[in-house]
């Protein structure tokens, strides 16, 4: 046979899937946040919800596309029990992921504490909910597509583009990341004894991180 690109559940099929759950639960959060402010305040507002400082990446969406399939894409199962399971690892991961940018960051991306059904405001049952057909879509219709879609790209400069995003997305993690961990040892008082905290300190400072911040709260509210 005819070796394809990204054939079989190889990392580069994983990478695109990550990737492509990262854009899409960004303009998805984006655009419900919209819909949401145009019926209740019947005017338009953007607001960009975003988890990394650079590109419309929110990487809870592509961790969680990936766990899905790979959890559940292998062995065929009803429609009901995706649901249920991708209901269970939705609220799960999306609990453990707020608990841990609060623990680590010390930054909170949402908080549904007035929310029916919560869970300790970091999720709820009504959005575990909607994680268990979210995986029920990824996998049924997003992966077999998706797959389908890769085969055709030739290896080659599959190869190549899936590196140079790798390359990128890797820097945007480190800057993002590193930059909140920075600023909160900056706000403990800690000067930076590294090169690298000093970059951070030159480049992303309270200033421009707070803008992040501050939109990122209200979002949640």
């Amino acid at each position: 046979m005819k070796e394809k690109f990204a054939q079989g559940r190889c990392f580069y099929k994983f990478f695109w899937l990550f990737l492509l759950g990262c854009i899409f639960g960004a303009y998805y959060e984006e655009i419900g946040n919209m819909l949401v402010h145009l019926i209740k305040n019947h005017e338009f507002l953007w607001e960009r919800r975003r988890g990394l400082l650079y590109g419309p990446i929110s990487p809870i969406y592509g961790f969680g596309t990936v766990i899905f399939i790979f959890l559940l894409g292998k062995k065929h199962r009803k429609p009901w029990q995706i649901i249920l399971y991708g209901a269970l690892l939705g609220g799960i991961f999306e609990y453990l992921m707020s608990y841990f940018q609060e623990v680590l960051m010390g930054t909170v991306s949402w908080d549904y504490s007035s929310y029916f059904l919560n869970i300790n405001g970091r999720t709820t049952i009504p959005f575990a909910l909607v994680w268990g057909v979210f995986a029920l879509v990824l996998v049924k219709f997003v992966y077999p597509t998706v797959s389908i879609f890769l085969a055709k790209i030739p290896i080659k400069i599959g190869k190549i583009v899936t590196n140079i995003l790798i390359v990128f997305l890797c820097l945007d993690f480190f800057l993002s990341w590193g930059a909140l961990l920075r600023q909160k040892f900056r706000q403990n008082g800690q000067p930076p004894i590294t090169v690298v905290g000093k970059f951070f300190d030159k480049y992303y400072t309270d200033e421009r991180l707070n803008k992040e911040k501050q939109m990122a709260e209200q979002n949640a509210k």
